[in-house]
């Protein structure tokens, strides 16, 4: 089977990037060995966050270190195994949280979460899935008053520099817009250009249906190698072989192992999450996506149920799953909302997010072969920056002006 242009990786990174080459007219053959949106982007928290212009830092200051050693913490857990195994990506990681590099990171990292809703909107028209989108904003929850005046200054630099725009609500304020919520919080930041899903692998799989009304083809089909074939790419699967010119590898957590056969050993590591669904009552029911920041949790009314998503694990990909992390979100979360009902799901599901040690994604060309291309590694806002993705990758591969600085994701920067 020959294809112009293999993807693999059926994510909203993935799908994104398929889209916006079959609408620049190319053959385009997208390959996971689930449908779209089964994986890490079926998991989130659902919010497209055009707010989240600061990426996730590693804590340095030695009393949040010290706070975090006896793994209680419901933000972020670890498995000894997961931090050796991952030591040296972590320690770029912590380097890369210091004041003077994150200064640097942040308005580069910001170019591509400012493209965010407007890279999704005509995805979402072209995918008929308006349905699925809320543009109230969200609510960020806090119960500490000095965490939500740091946080109000935050966002006025936010919007003054990356055209956020944001309320501060008083506990008077957050009580009015959530009544079912609990008492002694100290008020919240109305991220009010954020966009919510209520179903995110749903709104993947519906970019995908779009994708093959572009004349898109999806093969469900296990990946085993790939190499070189004259100018292009041979890809072996359980379906048989593909031959590509190009061949974009958007493979989420699992693209660091996968590309070390091809010499690339790229400082990769995953942040895993858990989430559950719960029921509530209609009069007790939240009317906003909510994160309780001070603790490190989110709360989303979806299709499905109030889904409650973990912080972060640090854990190797494959680890048996620990569900402490939940539970003690879930405890917190009753607190927080006491209206919050029973499980829905029999098992927590479990995901994890592809990380790189400067909190930015690789995206561009590979540097030792013509003709394969990266888009892996964007942490928690592979949901928000997979339409900006497909965009500015597809505008590399056609040749053509890029919409933002591409010289930040490269993938020789390591």
């Amino acid at each position: 089977m020959s294809r112009q242009t293999v993807v693999l990786g059926a994510g909203m990174v993935g799908v994104s990037i398929a889209w916006h080459l079959a609408r620049r007219g190319r053959s385009v053959l997208l390959v996971d060995r689930l449908p779209p949106g089964r994986e890490t982007s079926y998991g989130n928290g659902g919010l497209i966050q055009r707010e989240a212009v600061r990426p996730y830092t590693f804590p340095r200051e030695l009393g949040k270190l010290l706070d975090s050693l006896p793994n209680r913490r419901v933000d972020i857990r670890y498995q000894w195994r997961g931090v050796l195994q991952f030591a040296g990506p972590l320690l770029g990681y912590w380097r890369h949280s210091a004041p003077r590099r994150y200064a640097r990171i942040v308005p580069e990292y910001a170019s591509l979460i400012a493209l965010s809703t407007q890279e999704h909107a005509p995805m979402i028209e072209a995918a008929g899935a308006g349905e699925l989108i809320g543009k109230e904003g969200w609510l960020e929850v806090h119960r500490s008053q000095a965490e939500l005046d740091r946080r109000a200054l935050e966002a006025e630099d936010s919007a003054r520099r990356f055209g956020v725009t944001y309320d501060v609500l008083d506990g008077r304020g957050l009580a009015h817009k959530e009544p079912a919520l609990g008492d002694g919080l100290a008020g919240a930041v109305h991220w009010t250009n954020s966009w919510s899903v209520a179903d995110p692998g749903g709104l993947v799989a519906a970019y995908a249906r779009s994708f093959q009304q572009l004349g898109g083809e999806i093969l469900q089909a296990e990946v085993g190698s790939v190499s070189q074939a004259g100018a292009g790419w041979h890809v072996d699967t359980d379906r048989g072989g593909l031959e590509a010119g190009d061949l974009v590898v958007a493979l989420g957590p699992w693209a660091g192992a996968w590309l070390r056969d091809l010499g690339y050993h790229l400082p990769t590591f995953v942040k895993r999450g858990y989430h559950m669904h719960y029921g509530a009552a209609e009069e007790q029911r939240i009317n906003h996506w909510l994160a309780d920041a001070d603790i490190g949790y989110i709360l989303a009314p979806m299709r499905a149920g109030i889904r409650l998503t973990t912080g972060a694990e640090l854990a190797p990909l494959d680890a048996p799953p620990a569900h402490d992390q939940l539970a003690a979100a879930e405890r917190r979360a009753r607190e927080l909302f006491p209206g919050l009902g029973q499980r829905l799901e029999e098992q927590p599901w479990k995901g994890a997010r592809p990380c790189l040690p400067d909190m930015k994604p690789v995206i561009g060309p590979a540097p030792q072969h013509a003709g394969l291309w990266f888009a892996f590694g964007h942490g928690h806002q592979g949901f928000t920056m997979g339409p900006a993705t497909g965009r500015v990758l597809s505008e590399m591969m056609e040749g053509e002006p890029t919409a933002v600085d591409m010289e930040p994701f490269r993938a020789d920067r390591f």
